[in-house]
């Protein structure tokens, strides 16, 4: 077995026990910082009605107060991975983790939603910082494809436990001591994190590759205009709307002239230039659109028929249960079948999911029908979300399968965000209208499964 000399401390020669040794407790560290990153994508879901009472906010406060973390996360994504590669991804994924831990204790010290909304965007920053440089580590620890393949999924498999436990883990925190304990948790993960990669033998050497800040601010401003102007539809406040939505129609003319420009793009055209690649990302944006969507919404409706905290956290369980047992099933279709039937048969019960949640909100079912439509949606997001990595993978021309991941990740972040702000849009009105949400959720994910399996196989 040959040694990795630089996981070994300067100066020692080691063995190649300690070095294994070495690179699972890197490992560990760098799979603690991406579940960090998406429990937050999930934690806050459950803490809505407390933090709306306690800051005295709107639902469109709190739509904001969720998707400046995530507008921020996708559009930064798109160029995390170049700033990772220039700095060296090392450095890149230690201080996104420190300043993730640190924006999370501002957060809960947070004295307004206006405050909060800020300090969710750094948070943002610093989670984009985190999921590429974690991805360039692990092919730094282990060079070897079939070891590299075997991190990877521990690495998913340790951070994907994140979704399924938010919004267990959130109804726990808020119900012991309020909203703001979802933030707290993050400091001590983030120090665990940190003590765990710090090691001086974990160094990824500077390169030269450029980021195109103007495009990348382009991207960052369209985004969050988009996001704005539903946010301001959903309040009937229609001059809001039209010059947000105006805005995005300019920043993101802006956007396309400055990508044709440039010589380090934030988007890679060759991979956007493949139908089947384009309906790969379009799918990963409606998954995460529904499932943000209803994480955001659902909380609100179940506090209103008189749930705990603690309560709507385990009513979220036929969600969040596929999470954890169904990727190995998934995988082993994959494997044997490709990806496009979990993919198909994930968006195909997302729509049914959507449609029974639309149903059970109109007519004031009992939480069975609600069970029933999460555990539809859960099982649609734990087929088609690990299927869709290597149908966008297996969709790319050659040269662009090292932006699959950046690309598929900040389409999926891009989706939570709109999600957010149109299914959260009814919430306005009350939350009888609530229904509609789930309606466009559902038009959302057939309209992606038309669109995926419409798509000829690469």
């Amino acid at each position: 077995m040959t040694l990795d000399k630089h996981l070994l401390p300067p100066g020692t020669t080691g063995r190649p026990r300690s070095s294994v040794r070495r690179r699972g407790t890197v490992l560990a560290g760098i799979s603690l910082g991406y579940f960090m990153v998406l429990l937050d994508t999930t934690v806050l879901s459950v803490a809505e009605p407390d933090l709306a009472v306690s800051l005295h906010t709107s639902v469109a406060g709190l739509q904001w107060a969720a998707n400046s973390y995530t507008v921020v996360f996708a559009a930064l994504l798109l160029s995390a991975g170049a700033l990772a590669d220039r700095l060296g991804a090392h450095r890149v994924f230690r201080a996104g983790a420190a300043l993730f831990a640190v924006g999370s204790a501002l957060c809960a010290l947070a004295p307004t939603v206006g405050a909060l909304i800020g300090l969710r965007a750094l948070l943002g920053a610093a989670a984009a910082a985190c999921v590429p440089s974690s991805l360039a580590l692990i092919g730094h620890l282990y060079p070897d494809r079939g070891r590299h393949a075997r991190a990877v999924a521990t690495w998913a498999a340790i951070s994907g436990a994140a979704v399924a436990t938010g919004p267990l883990a959130g109804g726990a925190l808020v119900g012991a001591a309020g909203w703001r304990a979802v933030f707290l948790i993050n400091v001590p993960l983030g120090a665990v994190v940190l003590a765990l990669t710090a090691t001086r033998s974990l160094h990824c050497p500077r390169g030269d590759r450029k980021v195109d800040w103007p495009a990348q601010l382009a991207a960052c401003a369209c985004l969050a205009l988009v996001t704005d102007g539903l946010i301001a539809a959903g309040a009937a406040a229609w001059p809001h709307t039209a010059a947000a939505l105006g805005g995005a129609a300019v920043t993101g003319v802006a956007f396309v002239r400055l990508e044709r420009r440039s010589t380090a793009p934030v988007l890679n055209r060759a991979l956007l230039r493949a139908g089947a690649a384009r309906a790969g990302l379009a799918a990963g944006a409606a998954v995460n659109f529904a499932l943000a969507g209803s994480l955001f919404v659902l909380p609100l409706l179940l506090t209103d028929r008189g749930m705990s905290a603690l309560e709507t956290g385990l009513a979220f369980l036929p969600l969040t249960i596929p999470f954890a047992l169904n990727p190995p099933l998934t995988g082993r279709i994959v494997a044997r079948r490709g990806p496009r039937p979990p993919v198909l048969g994930g968006l195909v019960l997302l729509a049914a999911g959507g449609a029974v949640l639309a149903a059970a909100v109109w007519a004031r079912a009992p939480y069975g029908w609600l069970a029933a439509g999460l555990l539809l949606t859960g099982l649609g997001v734990s087929f088609a979300l690990p299927a869709l990595v290597t149908a966008v993978a297996g969709a790319a021309p050659p040269g662009a399968g090292g932006s699959v991941g950046g690309m598929l990740n900040a389409a999926r972040q891009t989706g939570a965000s709109l999600g957010i702000a149109a299914m959260g849009a009814p919430l306005a009105a009350g939350t009888g209208a609530a229904s509609w949400a789930f309606a466009v959720a559902a038009v959302v994910c057939a309209g992606a499964a038309i669109w995926f399996g419409g798509v000829q196989r690469p």
